[in-house]
């Protein structure tokens, strides 16, 4: 048993982890908390089908990555939504989130096509989260009230994001050269990042609920 088929396995159970975090503290969560949690509810199950399609003799079933992605939009659109205070930064992350859901239906429809790895649509997602991640993370920082940030879930979701769609926004770039040149580099590198962000991920949501204002 290899190093890269640890990784593959243990990163398929992290994705468990925030489930698991968010079912345990539930009533605790706030609503972009429960929002999340749906979006991690959502991540375990395209897994699953990816998994269960590929077991089941299916040639391509890269649709289920391109719906998973435009899916994936909505849901961080909502999170971020609630979690801005400004009125000025809801509207942004509404028309941010419109413009990629565009590109990304777009590209699933015209470009790249709903049969082909959406590496374009990728890296749209990536760039919509890091942009959010940093605001997210500004407005933490430049709140006028003494807060324990670190008590935050959403300072931990947020690390989390920007931890994961920072290094991986490379990878989904060059996804069709690293994986003809470099395939278990490229699995390894995701593999490996995707479990760091899962166990943030699940401490976020383990976070008891902190006074904002």
């Amino acid at each position: 048993m290899g190093v890269a088929y640890i990784l593959l396995i243990s990163s398929t159970v992290s994705g468990v982890l925030p489930v698991i975090a968010a079912l345990y503290n539930y009533r605790h969560l706030d609503k972009a908390l429960k929002i999340a949690a749906g979006y991690f509810v959502l991540s375990v199950l395209s897994d699953l089908v990816l998994e269960v399609s590929k077991r089941m003799g299916m040639v391509n079933n890269l649709p289920v990555i391109h719906i998973y992605i435009a899916l994936s939009i909505l849901f961080f659109a909502a999170i971020y939504y609630y979690a801005f205070f400004k009125p000025a930064a809801k509207k942004a992350t509404i028309v941010m989130a419109v413009l990629a859901l565009l590109v990304v239906i777009f590209n699933m429809i015209f470009m790249e096509g709903i049969w082909d790895y959406p590496s374009l649509s990728n890296t749209v997602l990536s760039l919509l989260l890091i942009c959010f991640s940093l605001a997210y993370f500004y407005q933490l920082l430049n709140r006028q009230e003494f807060i324990h940030i670190e008590k935050q879930g959403l300072f931990w979701i947020n690390a989390g994001v920007l931890f994961y769609f920072s290094i991986t926004i490379f990878l989904f770039m060059l996804f069709k050269r690293m994986i003809i040149a470099h395939q278990e580099g490229y699995y390894m590198i995701n593999n490996i990042t995707n479990i760091i962000a899962n166990v943030l991920y699940s401490v976020g949501l383990l976070c008891k609920p902190q006074k904002t204002t």
